[in-house]
């Protein structure tokens, strides 16, 4: 008779090596803001550029230059077609610039704008991109102060690509970084998520969802100032464009080391929206946004800031969808409507390709 085995097994101890992703050149989910974009940057950017500034990997880098604190960005745009419902190529580089200073709590001040422009594209749909950058550019306060142009040969682009840098100034006693996620923050998010995606979407597949979706492009820095007015302590904002809201809350959870537990039911997912992921089978968490922020707020202040955002026009529809904990640090759940609990992963690529 066999000798009975006595040891126990400990389930808790169990690991499963993730499987390795060893890709020899660049496939289309390195830009799409997932695990692979982040493999991208920490396997290859990181190891040539590292520094302590961008070890923080914020959406902007905070700079002390002459005695102020400056927020850095760059951002480039590949958006096609180059013109959506609600937006286009110009208001997407100029939005998605000035976005991301403001995630840093900074004043936006100026931009460059830098054009790759393929041969052969109309020169009426160049001057296009450029009026709605200078629009834009003017609804956001900055001015488009430098710049540069390429041409390439016809077939080795596709149309026009624009590249922005930003610079702005972070107001004294301000400190937005991913890493100040901490346990009881509330999380909110400023509005319905998902339309630019689906915006892009249905132009490019030709689709509809019952009802036309338009793009919710938008510059933030007023929305951004009007929550600090309330309180400079806001701890975390980041801006859910490539990735979509999953993508975002998931480098919160892992910068900072805690967890993050959503309500299903809170998350602002517009009929359209939910009808076209439901339609094509996505998650409108990983679906990108142009125009929302998602906060991380002490819950002493939650209540105030909540109020200004909703008195903001960019923040009428500003909803809280649940909360930092202790508990499973790194990790994104959500609590489902059936009273269950699902893992919300980062992405591995990009569900829709060049959204922004």
């Amino acid at each position: 008779m066999p000798e009975q085995l006595t040891e126990v097994v400990d389930p808790a101890g169990w690991t499963c090596p993730a499987p390795l992703r060893d890709q020899p050149v660049v496939v289309m989910g390195h830009g799409g803001g997932g695990a692979l974009s982040a493999e991208l940057i920490e396997q290859v950017f990181t190891p040539a550029y590292g520094n302590p500034v961008l070890a923080g990997l914020a959406d902007s880098a905070v700079l002390e230059l002459g005695g102020a604190r400056l927020a850095f960005s760059t951002d480039s745009h590949v958006v096609r077609p180059l013109f959506f419902p609600g937006g286009s190529l110009g208001d997407l580089a100029v939005n998605g610039t000035v976005n991301d200073l403001a995630m840093s709590g900074a004043r936006p001040a100026y931009l460059s704008a830098a054009f790759v422009l393929e041969e052969g594209v109309e020169l009426t749909v160049v001057e296009r991109i450029a009026r709605a950058m200078g629009a834009a550019a003017g609804a956001a306060g900055v001015a488009i102060a430098t710049g540069d142009t390429k041409v390439v040969e016809s077939g080795h682009g596709d149309g026009v690509y624009v590249t922005t840098a930003g610079v702005g100034l972070v107001p004294d006693g301000v400190d937005i970084r991913p890493q100040r996620a901490r346990p009881g923050d509330v999380v909110i998010v400023s509005g319905p998520i998902g339309l630019h995606g689906v915006a892009i979407m249905s132009v490019r597949e030709g689709l509809e969802f019952g009802a036309e979706v338009a793009s919710d492009t938008a510059p933030l820095a007023d929305l951004v100032a009007a929550m600090l007015a309330v309180t400079p302590d806001v701890h975390v904002l980041r801006d859910p464009t490539r990735g979509g809201l999953a993508a975002s809350l998931n480098e919160i959870a892992r910068a900072s080391g805690t967890g993050v537990r959503l309500r299903e039911r809170a998350i602002p997912v517009p009929d359209a929206v939910a009808n076209a992921c439901g339609f094509l089978g996505l998650d409108p968490l990983y679906v990108a946004n142009e125009g929302r922020l998602v906060a991380f707020v002490p819950p002493s202040a939650a209540d105030e800031v909540l109020a200004a955002m909703r008195a903001h026009p960019r923040g009428t529809g500003a909803t809280v969808i649940g909360e930092c904990v202790a508990d499973h640090p790194g990790m994104v759940v959500v609590a489902t409507g059936l009273g269950g609990t699902r893992v919300v992963d980062l992405p591995l690529g990009e569900q829709l390709p060049r959204i922004c």
